[in-house]
C-alpha cells in the first residue's frame, strides 16, 4: 500500500469510528484477517504467515513466521540460528522470528481489498446496531416520528436515528398519519436474518393495547392488577380482562380512573377505539357472562366438549350479545378462549321440544 493511500485509508477508518461508533482497531483486525486469508488462498498455506497493518502509517506488512532451531528440517516453518540473527541479532533457539515477504502485487491489491472489507464490516455493524436497538424494545412501545409515507401507504418512522416501516397490514383503520407527527408503535417482533434485521412494528397488535394499559395504569405496572387476556379488532373495539388477588382493589374502576381519565387517555391514543374492561373470573360461566357485556345474559352452560359455552339470552338482548356483524361474540370468544354459542331462550326451548318429538316418533316406529 503506497504511503499516501495508506494514510487516506487510516483517516477513513478514524472517520468511521466517529460516525458509526465502530472501533478503528476492530476494523484493522478484520482487514488483517481477511488479507491473510486472501494471501493464503493465492500463495498457499504451507508457511506460517502474518499480515500486519502499521497503526501509525497504515503500511501493510506480510511476514513469514519461523521457529529458530539448530537443524532445519522444514524450511517453510523453521530457520537456523545463523539466518535468524540476520533478522534479529538476539535470536536464540526456540524463538520465533518474522521475515518480511516481498510481494508487491499483493500489496497493490491490498488497498482495494481493504476498502471492500471495511464496507462489508460497516454494513454488518450497522445491521447489528439496528438489531440491538430494536431487540431491547421487543414487546414494548417506542415513540417515533413519521418521516415519510410512500405510494403504498407504508409509514417510515424514525426512532433513535433509525427508520422502521409500519406497513399497511399493521396500521389501524382509525389512524391518520401525517409527516412530522409523533407516533407510538408496538415492536411486535425483531429477528436476525442473512441481510437486514426483520423488524415488525404495529398499531394493530393486541400488545399495543396491553402496553398502553401498563403505561397508563400504575396498579398494572406495579403488578397489583394483572391483565389476563386481550381481544382486539383494531380501530373498532377491544375487550380486556383484568384481575387482582387483592379483593380490596376495584380492578375495573382502577383501569377507568377518576372521571374516566385513564381509559380516556388510552382511547384517545387509539383514536376512538371502544374498549370494554372486564373483571376476569375463574368460573368460565361467570367469565363468559361478564365478557358479553353490555348484553344481559340469562345463563351460561359449559358443554361436554369443554371448549364450547351455550349462552341463553332474552330476544331483546340477542343483537346486543352478538354485536354488529358478530363483533361482540367474536371478541368474547377470543378473550375467553371458548366457542360462544348464543341462543334465545324461546328458540332453545322450541329446539328441545322438536328433538323430543323426533325421539318419540322414532320410539313409536320401533314399536
Amino acid at each position: 500500500m503506497r504511503s499516501k493511500d495508506a494514510k487516506i485509508f487510516l483517516e477513513a477508518l478514524e472517520e468511521l469510528e466517529k460516525e458509526k461508533g465502530i472501533s478503528k482497531e476492530s476494523l484493522l483486525e478484520t482487514v488483517e484477517q481477511a488479507l491473510l486469508a486472501a494471501y493464503k488462498k493465492h500463495y498457499g498455506d504451507e508457511e506460517k504467515v502474518e499480515v500486519e497493518i502499521d497503526r501509525e502509517t497504515g503500511e501493510i506488512g506480510v511476514y513469514e513466521v519461523k521457529t529458530v532451531v539448530d537443524d532445519v528440517y522444514d524450511a517453510a516453518l523453521e530457520i537456523s540460528v545463523e539466518d535468524a540473527r540476520e533478522v534479529s541479532k538476539r535470536a536464540k533457539i526456540g524463538d520465533q522470528v518474522k521475515i518480511e515477504v516481498n510481494c508487491e502485487e499483493f500489496r497493490r491489491n491490498a488497498i482495494q481489498n481493504g476498502k471492500q472489507i471495511v464496507i462489508q464490516k460497516v454494513r454488518e455493524a450497522e445491521r447489528q446496531n439496528i438489531y440491538d436497538k430494536f431487540k431491547v424494545k421487543e414487546k414494548d412501545i417506542i415513540n417515533g416520528i413519521i418521516r415519510r409515507i410512500d405510494e403504498r401507504k407504508n409509514i417510515f418512522i424514525e426512532f433513535d436515528g433509525t427508520e422502521a416501516i409500519l406497513p399497511m397490514a399493521e396500521q389501524s383503520p382509525a389512524d391518520t398519519y401525517r409527516v412530522g407527527e409523533r407516533i407510538k408503535v408496538y415492536v411486535a417482533e425483531v429477528e436476525k436474518t442473512n441481510k437486514f434485521p426483520k423488524i415488525v412494528i404495529s398499531r394493530k397488535n393486541e400488545g399495543l393495547l396491553r402496553k398502553l394499559f401498563e403505561l397508563e395504569i400504575p396498579e398494572i405496572a406495579e403488578g397489583l392488577i394483572e391483565i389476563k387476556s386481550v381481544a382486539r379488532e383494531a380501530g373498532s373495539r377491544a375487550k380486556i380482562a383484568v384481575y387482582s388477588a387483592d379483593k380490596n382493589i376495584d380492578t375495573v374502576g382502577a383501569c377507568i380512573g377518576q372521571k374516566g381519565l385513564r381509559i380516556k387517555n388510552i382511547v384517545d391514543e387509539l383514536n376512538g377505539e371502544k374498549i370494554d374492561i372486564v373483571e376476569w373470573k375463574e368460573s368460565i360461566e361467570e367469565f363468559v357472562s361478564a365478557v358479553l357485556s353490555p348484553a344481559k345474559v340469562n345463563s351460561v352452560e359449559l358443554l361436554e366438549d369443554g371448549t364450547t359455552t351455550r349462552v341463553i339470552v332474552d330476544p331483546s338482548q340477542l343483537s346486543l350479545a352478538i354485536g354488529k356483524n358478530g363483533q361482540n361474540a367474536r371478541l368474547a370468544a377470543k378473550l375467553t378462549g371458548m366457542r360462544v354459542d348464543i341462543k334465545v331462550k324461546e328458540d332453545l326451548k322450541k329446539a328441545e321440544e322438536e328433538v323430543k318429538a323426533e325421539e318419540h316418533t322414532e320410539e313409536e316406529n320401533e314399536d
